[in-house]
């Protein structure tokens, strides 16, 4: 009962083919990827996994190392076309043997996860270059995303979104 999603955040540094992100444009930028998973019901926070070089590792590569691992028999998570490739027993995605009438909500819930990441580059430190040490940038992640999910709880909720597995 989780979406799961990759998020890339930019560094100022010089070009790196391992850390170059094509989510920032065409030429990409370099970046650190990590991975994010909500709970589906409440919105919460479950999951993060990070950080990862997006040169190096996609999505589907860091679901495969980490929480496809975690997972029980017969479990899925909801994500985006980008874990097309990976272990169907685990993974739900837009076009995934779905019928027409879960489109809609499995489209929202992903819409809600977008939500979530936009909320950590809200931040300053996440939305612009990140110019300090390179080792400190999952201690300030964690700090991020430890806030964005007190903003969930105590004022700031996600939308709710209806789910039937």
């Amino acid at each position: 009962m989780l979406s799961d999603d990759g998020v890339d955040f930019l560094m100022q540094m010089s070009w790196v083919k391992q850390f170059n992100s094509i989510k920032f444009g065409k030429s990409g930028h370099s970046a650190l990827r990590y991975e994010i998973g909500l709970c589906i019901k409440t919105g919460n926070i479950c999951w993060d996994n990070g950080p990862f070089e997006p040169g190096m590792y996609n999505d589907n590569m860091i679901f495969q190392m980490g929480l496809a691992g975690m997972l029980e028999e017969g479990e899925r998570v909801e994500a985006d076309k980008g874990y097309r490739h990976s272990a169907p027993e685990h993974i739900r995605y837009p076009g995934w043997l779905e019928p027409p009438e879960r489109a809609a909500m499995t489209q929202r819930v992903r819409c809600r996860h977008e939500t979530v990441n936009k909320r950590m580059k809200q931040w300053n430190i996440l939305r612009a270059a990140y110019r300090h040490d390179m080792l400190k940038h999952q201690q300030v992640f964690g700090a991020i995303l430890a806030l964005t999910q007190l903003s969930i709880e105590n004022g700031e909720p996600l939308f709710q979104v209806e789910y039937l597995d």
